[in-house]
């Protein structure tokens, strides 16, 4: 019988949740519930001088919202185990795995450029490495800063296979002495996450395709200490539709920007999952439960996926149209209350239950309902269907206004008001465009709008009968 599955979502808590972490923290979430395993969650601060004030706390919330609920019920924080990543430091160097450079920024700078001169690739040139041990001691007495470098093998390859990309191999020669300690004595991304991943006993690492190159470097620092290796899933870039790298110079990357916008979570997972992720089937609406079962690591592509907007705003209009009006109504009364505009909420859920079925984010829904809560503005001639005179179109609505000021105001729904109006025009022998589309343009004002059944249902009695009254003064 296979070992539970384990797999981790790291993030640095240097600003908001990025929509590739997003991807990560999904994937590896999947990953781990279709293997019956579980998903961890940890914190990478040892960059302090980049850590954001409640980025924290941004995260858990970020997640939770997106139902990404993590196994371990207090997350491990790099920042609180220096002593641990310090002491595995020293035991490398102690075992001559490892080694204190004390270049300084000027010397690697020079040696950075010469490099660049002669066409070579710019890395670390060991000079520290060969440094005797009564120097190293002299220094460190001399109280010189240093870094502690790990000893890459500088011979042969590395190779390993890859979940997404199969094999891989790597030239050792050409992978220079990585940092694995800073002169703060904060660890480096190389040694910490090595630590915690075995700490945690992580199967899959599942991350992003940045990380590739120094998975060679991983793989080395496990055989010096000894330990299993995990499995490596590196994930394709996310790329802008002019196939650069999604970067927030060309729009938005956080997820927050995108919830702010009145995109629903569960759009924007959906959305997330097919980014590199293909299920084989012709199937592009998935539930939690669905993406659990039929995640694979093996339907991940290779290339990198184009972030595809108009897909999210078709994924959300879709989750959006699935909404009970009194849920979608609640979803958009913020939106009203950011614009100042006060409403009650079964008064809300008659009005932009109107638009449910056109918008495409949450956002569009106070300019799109605008028209509700305040009287339109527009010329006479909109008022004219086709080939009829404005005093046909005059006529046609004091006919509209006599019935509706026979109907009682629980009539005033959109379900009675078309039988009624339907029945009218029948008995008047007029034309159904004749009626409605002045009707429709009385009420809203707009070319294109609701049906004016919808909008005279919302209205309500008295403040349709008054908008008709306009019309008819206008014309």
């Amino acid at each position: 019988m296979s070992k539970p599955t384990k797999t981790r979502f790291a993030p640095s808590p240097t600003g908001f949740l990025h929509v590739g972490s997003l991807r990560t923290a999904l994937y590896a979430y999947l990953f781990a519930k279709n293997t019956k395993g579980q998903f961890l969650l940890r914190i990478e601060d040892t960059d302090q001088a980049r850590k954001v004030e409640g980025a924290v706390e941004g995260l858990f919330t970020a997640l939770k919202q997106f139902g990404l609920n993590w196994d371990n019920k207090k997350p491990m924080v790099q920042s609180q185990r220096l002593e641990i990543y310090q002491k595995a430091a020293e035991k490398l160097v102690k075992e001559d795995k490892a080694y204190y450079c004390f270049c300084t920024k000027e010397r690697l700078d020079e040696m950075r450029k010469n490099q660049q001169k002669n066409g070579l690739p710019p890395m670390y040139d060991g000079h520290c490495c060969k440094l005797d041990s009564k120097d190293v001691e002299k220094n460190i007495k001399n109280k010189m800063p240093y870094v502690i470098r790990f000893k890459m093998p500088n011979s042969g390859t590395t190779e390993f296979t890859d979940l997404v990309r199969d094999k891989v191999k790597f030239d050792n020669k050409l992978l220079d002495d990585p940092i694995i300690l800073k002169s703060d004595g904060f660890p480096t991304y190389h040694l910490a996450n090595i630590i915690d991943d075995h700490e945690m006993k992580i199967s899959h690492v599942i991350r992003g395709e940045e990380w590739l190159p120094s998975t060679p470097k991983h793989i080395a620092i496990y055989k010096a200490f000894g330990w299993n290796i995990p499995k490596y899933a590196h994930l394709p870039l996310l790329l802008n539709p002019d196939k650069s790298k999604l970067s927030k110079r060309q729009g938005d990357v956080a997820v927050e920007d995108y919830l702010q916008k009145g995109y629903l979570p569960q759009a924007l997972l959906n959305f997330v999952l097919l980014l590199g992720w293909n299920p084989k089937t012709d199937q592009e609406v998935f539930s939690m439960d669905e993406m659990i079962k039929i995640f694979d690591l093996k339907k991940v592509n290779k290339a990198g996926a184009v972030f595809d907007t108009q897909k999210l705003d078709w994924l959300n209009g879709h989750y959006l149209r699935e909404k009970k009006p009194a849920e979608f109504a609640k979803l958009c009364q913020p939106f009203f209350d950011n614009a100042g505009i006060k409403t009650n909420l079964k008064q809300l859920e008659k009005i932009v239950v109107t638009e449910q079925q056109r918008i495409k984010k949450l956002d569009e829904i106070v300019e799109a309902t605008a028209f509700f809560f305040e009287p339109p503005q527009y010329e006479a001639k909109l008022l004219i269907w086709k080939k009829l005179t404005s005093k046909e179109v005059e006529n046609n609505l004091k006919t509209l206004i006599d019935k509706l000021e026979k109907l009682s105001e629980n009539k005033f729904n959109q379900k009675d008001l078309e039988p009624e109006i339907i029945k009218l025009i029948k008995k008047e022998r007029i034309g159904v465009g004749d009626m409605l589309w002045p009707m429709r343009v009385a009420l809203s004002g707009k070319k294109n709008s609701p049906g004016p059944f919808e909008i005279a249902g919302a209205l309500g009695k008295k403040e349709t009968i008054s908008r008709i009254k306009k019309a008819i003064e206008i014309l």
